[in-house]
C-alpha cells in the first residue's frame, strides 16, 4: 500500500482511488463494483480495496446504520467503537487503517446488510449528483487528518453514550456519514454542514442527559 507523506486529508482519503477501479469512476460505482464482486465481503477487505481512502470510506459505511431514524438499543456500538478506533488514527497522523483481525473478519456483505447497502447506495448517488468539488484547499491543509479525526472521534462518543432506544444516536451518527461523504468528494461545504448536524445532535444529547441527571437527582 503506497504511504508517501502528504500534506493534508485530501490525499490520503480523498484523491487516491482503488487500484482497479476505471479511470473517472465515482465512489458509489467504485462500492457497487466491490458488493457485486466476488471476493469476500469483509470490513478487512473494504479496506484493502480502497487503500489510504478507507478512514472516510469506512465512517460512511459503518455509521450509516446508528445514522438511521430507528432506536438501536446499543446494538451499534461496535461499529461505532471501531470508528472512534480509526479516528484515533487519524489523530495520530496514520495513513494506512490498522485494526485487530477479529475487527477485519466482520462481515458486512449478508443478505440483510446487501439490502441496507443498496439503499445506501442510492442515497450515496442522489448526493453525489448534487455535489461538486467545493474549497478542495480546506481538506488539503496540514491539519485536516488531525481535525477530521477530532470531530469523528467526538461525533461517534456522543452517539455511543446516547441513551438507548431514545434514537439520540441518529444526528451525531449522521454527521459522521455527512463529513466523510464531504471528504470523499471533495466538498468542503458539504463537509460543514455535516459537522453542523453532527454538533446540534451532540447538543440535543448532552442537553437530554443532563435534564435526566436532574431529574435522577430529584428523586433523592
Amino acid at each position: 500500500m503506497n504511504e508517501t507523506p502528504t500534506q493534508g486529508l485530501g490525499s490520503p482519503v480523498s484523491r487516491s482511488a482503488p487500484q482497479d477501479a476505471p479511470t473517472g469512476a465515482t465512489f458509489s460505482d467504485q462500492l457497487e463494483g466491490w458488493l457485486g464482486g466476488d471476493g469476500p465481503k469483509t470490513l478487512g477487505s473494504l479496506i484493502d480495496l480502497f487503500g489510504e481512502k478507507s478512514f472516510a470510506v469506512v465512517f460512511v459505511l459503518l455509521m450509516s446504520l446508528p445514522a438511521l431514524p430507528l432506536p438501536t438499543g446499543g446494538a451499534t456500538h461496535v461499529l461505532e467503537i471501531i470508528v472512534m478506533l480509526l479516528a484515533l488514527e487519524l489523530i495520530v497522523g496514520r495513513r494506512a487503517i490498522w485494526l485487530p483481525g477479529r475487527f477485519k473478519r466482520i462481515d458486512i456483505g449478508g443478505p440483510s446488510k446487501q439490502r441496507f447497502a443498496a439503499a445506501l447506495l442510492k442515497w450515496i448517488r442522489r448526493l453525489e449528483r448534487v455535489s461538486r468539488r467545493r474549497l478542495p484547499w480546506l481538506l488539503d491543509q496540514r491539519l485536516s487528518g488531525v481535525v477530521f479525526g477530532l470531530v469523528v472521534f467526538a461525533l461517534s462518543l456522543t452517539a455511543f453514550v446516547a441513551p438507548p432506544f431514545s434514537g439520540l444516536d441518529t444526528l451525531p451518527a449522521l454527521g459522521v456519514v455527512m463529513l466523510g461523504l464531504g471528504v470523499l468528494l471533495e466538498d468542503s461545504v458539504f463537509a460543514v454542514v455535516g459537522i453542523v448536524v453532527g454538533a446540534a445532535g451532540a447538543v440535543l444529547t448532552i442537553g437530554f442527559g443532563s435534564l435526566v441527571v436532574k431529574w435522577v437527582k430529584g428523586l433523592f
